[in-house]
């Protein structure tokens, strides 16, 4: 594998992180605090919407 590949993979994994964290939080405020924190669901659903947007995007850029 070249190094290109191995840092367009790096890349890749870290846009894939920032989307499960995301979802993470989600996943958080439905088991723990829906009740008081239900709020923040529609701005982190459109920031989950567009970390998973910008890394398909990116794997299909760069043929991964």
């Amino acid at each position: 594998m070249s190094e290109e590949t191995k840092e367009l993979k790096k890349e890749l994994a870290k846009l894939k992180r920032m989307a499960v964290e995301i979802a993470s939080e989600i996943h958080d405020i439905v088991e723990d605090t829906l009740w008081t924190d239900y709020d923040k669901m529609p701005e982190l659903s459109q920031k989950l919407v567009a970390a998973v947007s910008e890394a398909n995007a990116f794997k299909t850029e760069n043929g991964l």
